[in-house]
């Protein structure tokens, strides 16, 4: 029997990352803040409580900006230059079946507010700003994590780091506690991976600002901050 299931918004969350330009293609990879803001029905306090005792959690997820794509048997990684095909389901791509996204965050607060309710501060967030999300669990390390676990194609990308290069005068324009997770953003490397003109300028959103960068001989190059 072909039955139907439907899937309630609980909270979205709030960070620095506007467009999907420039955000972390695996959670985890940058320290970016993120407050998950709850819809009030979830927000009391007693739904949460013993969850401070835990340092990381699972999110799961919709991709939004993707949710009316549609499923694609094969898709086109970009870590793998955009011109190979691979299975959907061997892929974290938007582009499955019901657009669900599951990522690892580090709790930092539980934080109970008038306007909100109960908000969770989070690091490591790989969601960009609005989406929205349908449950939360505790990462559980003892089941969890399993270190002997293969990666597949993406074992080739584990160590994958650009040197970043943004002079000081610049990176002061951005305010203090958001200048690691930035530089962490731009080591990434926020290009698609088709991408390799040495002389072209990008621009990525980051919170209120703008970051223009240049890549060459794995070395990016911030050239402005607006």
């Amino acid at each position: 029997m072909n039955k139907q299931y439907t899937l309630e918004v609980i909270a979205h969350i709030h960070n620095d990352f506007h467009e999907k330009f420039g955000i972390p293609r695996q959670s985890g990879l940058a320290d970016v803040e993120s407050y998950i803001v709850f819809e009030k029905s979830y927000s009391m306090p007693e739904a949460f409580r013993g969850l401070e005792d835990y340092s990381h959690l699972w999110l799961i997820w919709q991709f939004s900006e993707c949710a009316d794509a549609g499923f694609r048997p094969t898709v086109r990684p970009p870590r793998l230059g955009g011109n190979k095909r691979m299975g959907v389901f061997a892929t974290r791509s938007p582009y499955r079946p019901n657009s669900l996204g599951l990522s690892s965050v580090k709790l930092e607060k539980v934080l109970q507010t008038e306007e909100h309710g109960t908000v969770l501060v989070v690091t490591g967030a790989d969601l960009m700003d609005g989406t929205p999300i349908f449950d939360i669990k505790p990462y559980l390390a003892y089941v969890d994590s399993h270190p002997e676990a293969k990666s597949g194609f993406a074992e080739d990308f584990v160590n994958y780091a650009l040197t970043v290069e943004c002079p000081p005068s610049l990176l002061d324009i951005v305010p203090k506690e958001k200048q690691a997770p930035l530089l962490q953003v731009l080591a990434g490397d926020p290009r698609p991976a088709y991408q390799h003109d040495e002389e072209r300028i990008y621009k990525m959103t980051y919170g209120y600002y703008t970051v223009h960068f240049k890549v060459k001989d794995q070395t990016l190059t911030v050239t402005a901050i607006e």
